[in-house]
């Protein structure tokens, strides 16, 4: 069985943030909730998939992020802490790559912590293409 592109869910990543990219890290500290932005089918049936990272953090400009609403989150199965989608930043690789990651607590083992509502991953996704058309997406290329 073929692990599927599921667009709009969160699956667990090790996210390489552009930051630790630039300064020459080639892995992710940790492994994250990262939204499943888009996946696309080029040459024949490779998938290219964007996953943008979820973080604790507060953003330090907040037009760059979507915060993840408790209910949500609760749903999920996260945390309780407030998130962040940070939306001017992106991971780009090979569906499915070797940086995708069993979430916690999942009976059959599995990526997926489950879809976002419409709204938040369409407006996250929407947000995201905004910044790459401005050419202010901070783009970290990882499997080809």
């Amino acid at each position: 069985m073929t692990l599927e592109p599921k667009i709009g869910w969160l699956l667990n990543y090790s996210y390489l943030w552009a930051d630790d990219h630039r300064r020459g890290d080639e892995e992710g500290v940790k492994n994250r909730p990262c939204a499943l932005a888009t996946a696309t089918r080029r040459e024949g049936n490779r998938i290219v998939a964007i996953v943008v990272p979820v973080t604790h953090s507060p953003p330090a400009d907040p037009t760059t992020a979507i915060e993840i609403p408790a209910v949500t989150k609760a749903r999920l199965g996260l945390d309780a802490q407030r998130s962040w989608i940070i939306c001017n930043e992106a991971n780009v690789f090979a569906w499915p790559g070797p940086d995708l990651r069993a979430a916690a607590g999942r009976t059959p083992p599995s990526v997926w912590f489950g879809p976002l509502p419409p709204k938040l991953a369409t407006a996250a996704r929407e947000k995201l293409l905004g910044f790459a058309r401005a050419g202010r997406l901070r783009q970290v290329p990882r499997t080809e």
